[in-house]
């Protein structure tokens, strides 16, 4: 495999932060406002010669699309997870493709962009398709979760301290079955949006032929997978704070610059990076840097993305 060794190639991994802010109605024409506010760091980096490989989360969207699929069963025919997967890869897509090209257009200079829907293969045998973990759509209060689950026969469960959300399941990410266009279309210097919302799952049946499958996969995890398949040295995680911490929202709360591979084990261990939020990041920053020394991993949020990639700002992990 080719890989790509310059500084200046990344992965970005959206994390859904820079397309629905706190408070935000979650509706389309604030998403598309967040998202042209959210590009303009990248826009500017790609001015500064920096490729980018973007990926994006898509739990609160694709749980609003299955919500519809939910209050419209028996009037419209129904659509599974995996092909709401599929739609809202492409729907989020359009909207990071066409604000980059237009911020573009505004700053006079001009790369390709293109939207790649990205099938991402896992175990059917995953034990992770028997235990929901991967929360989707918006936040209820416990009363009105537990209605909807019953009526709707979900598994709902209180998400982080911020309420309570539909589960669903969330099995590994194994390989990229477009991994060779994308690759191709990043070493020829086009901007490429795929594996949006980690990817639509399939699987492989015997023969050797694809099947979706009705679950969600962990977008970060897919970035790693994604960042491997290019040869990208960086990937950079953003998320909804500067920069990781360990004893988060307690008097002892210490904000870490950078974490070697073993701390990062350390502290995951130790259980400072819970399930439903930084966890999947570092462990998603483990593996790829793992992989090869000379990786690193940036988790930062998006108004500090020049200044991580400076290195004056988010959190980096690295071998030692």
């Amino acid at each position: 495999m080719q890989t790509v060794k310059d500084d200046k190639q990344v992965v970005l991994a959206l994390g859904g932060n820079a397309i629905i802010r706190k408070g935000d109605s979650g509706d389309f024409y604030s998403q598309w406002d967040n998202v042209y506010e959210s590009m303009k760091p990248v826009v500017d980096l790609i001015a500064e010669g920096y490729d980018f490989l973007i990926t994006h989360g898509n739990g609160p969207q694709v749980g609003a699309l299955m919500l519809m699929v939910d209050q419209s069963r028996g009037v419209v025919p129904e659509t599974p997870l995996g092909v709401a997967d599929a739609m809202t890869e492409g729907s989020m897509g359009y909207m990071i493709e066409q604000n980059i090209q237009n911020l573009m257009i505004k700053k006079g200079i001009w790369k390709n962009v293109v939207t790649i829907p990205t099938q991402v293969v896992v175990d059917r045998r995953d034990p992770a398709l028997q235990n929901p973990t991967k929360p989707i759509g918006p936040f209820y209060d416990e009363a009105e979760a537990l209605t909807l689950a019953q009526e709707n026969n979900w598994v709902v469960k209180e998400d982080a301290g911020r309420g309570w959300r539909r589960f669903v399941a969330s099995p590994y990410p194994l390989d990229v079955v477009e991994k060779e266009a994308i690759r191709l279309l990043h070493e020829k210097g086009y901007v490429v949006v795929t594996g949006g919302g980690g990817g639509i799952p399939v699987y492989y049946e015997d023969d050797g032929s694809l099947e979706g499958v009705d679950c969600v996969i962990d977008k970060d995890l897919a970035s790693m997978k994604l960042a491997l398949t290019v040869g990208c040295r960086t990937l950079v995680i953003i998320t909804g704070v500067p920069a990781v911490a360990v004893g988060f929202g307690t008097p002892e709360e210490k904000t870490l610059s950078e974490m070697t591979l073993a701390e990062a084990r350390y502290y995951m261990a130790q259980g400072e990076f819970p399930a439903g939020s930084m966890g999947p990041k570092i462990q998603a920053a483990i593996e790829f840097v793992q992989a090869d020394p000379e990786n690193k991993v940036i988790i930062t949020d998006v108004e500090s993305l020049k200044e991580a990639l400076d290195g004056n700002s988010g959190t980096v992990i690295k071998a030692f």
